[in-house]
């Protein structure tokens, strides 16, 4: 039976849900990001297109409009996207008009991990795996391997590997898949196969890509080039995207392994745009020391890969 485990980190919510064994689905919330699901009050900036609502500081474009509704008067709202950090920082937060009183999202709801503990929960069952997955965009299976690569425009998905066509595209229909319920890929994605010709071949491969794929979704047919579209529902960043900011998804990821480690005072030693994500976030620091339960300090260094950072006894 699947079930979620929630982990409340520095800096972020990490969600994980848990399928015979391993990752099934996971998806982290940004601390100060709106969860899609959320209604609230805004106002109404703007009523021509792009129509606009502000609540808490933050504007939403509002993509169906705001009919009848008068500019600067307030409203209720509901978040349909997140912001989304990474490769599209510049875009705003999507939402709509709604009735009623203001509702949190209905995030998933499962074990909240005691944390920081020295029972590494997420870690036993592949987290460190799955974060090495969205920061290389390589994912491995028997016989090949995905490259996954986050566009402004969709999430693209080449299958290489070593076997013959019609099983290399079947296995990577069925890897493609597990990928994309894993790290929350949604909006537009495309895979590209190996070139099959036979009709019948690339159904089966569309249907082997079908009944691991997270629903609901819709797609288009293998073409004879061996791509595949698939359109999925986009309420918030996948862990490919985030990882696209690599100084922030490097600084968390270090805040986190340095708290899963021993305790007592620390120092942090990274490449030096991590530190500066650290440095920039004091109470990110306050909080870690209160975790470790001694002082942290800092230490650039610039000859360290953007993810080579580690926690060294101060």
């Amino acid at each position: 039976m699947a079930k979620w485990l929630i982990e409340r980190g520095i800096g972020e919510t990490r969600y994980a849900r848990i399928a015979d064994g391993e990752i099934a689905e996971a998806r982290v919330l940004l601390d100060g990001v709106v969860p899609a699901g959320t209604s609230m009050r805004a106002q109404l900036k703007r009523v021509a297109r792009p129509t606009i609502a502000a609540s808490g500081g933050v504007e939403y474009l509002m993509p169906n409009g705001a009919a009848g509704l008068t500019e600067g008067l307030p409203l209720t709202i509901e978040v349909t996207r997140e912001a989304l950090p990474g490769v599209e920082p510049w875009k705003r937060p999507l939402a709509r008009v709604v009735e009623g009183e203001p509702q949190p999202a209905e995030l998933p709801k499962g074990e909240q991990l005691p944390f920081p503990s020295p029972d590494d929960r997420l870690g036993a069952v592949g987290w460190h795996g799955l974060l090495d997955e969205a920061r290389s965009g390589i994912v491995d299976f028997p016989g090949g391997a995905l490259r996954i690569s986050a566009t402004p425009a969709m999430t693209l998905i080449d299958v290489d590997g070593t076997l013959p066509p019609v099983e290399l595209a079947m296995a990577g229909a069925r890897a493609a898949a597990r990928a994309i319920g894993r790290h929350g890929i949604g909006g537009s994605i495309g895979v590209d196969f190996p070139t099959v010709k036979g009709k019948a071949e690339r159904q089966a491969i569309a249907e082997a890509l079908d009944s691991g794929l997270p629903k609901p979704f819709e797609r288009t047919a293998v073409n004879g080039f061996g791509f595949l579209q698939i359109v999925r529902p986009r309420p918030h960043a996948s862990l490919v995207e985030l990882a696209q900011d690599r100084p922030g998804f490097e600084a968390r990821a270090l805040l986190r392994q340095a708290t899963v480690e021993s305790a007592g005072a620390k120092r942090l030693v990274a490449h030096p745009a991590v530190i500066g994500v650290v440095q920039s976030n004091a109470h990110w620091l306050d909080a870690l020391a209160r975790q470790l339960g001694g002082a942290v300090s800092l230490r650039s260094d610039p000859s360290l890969p953007m993810s080579g950072g580690y926690a060294e006894p101060a």
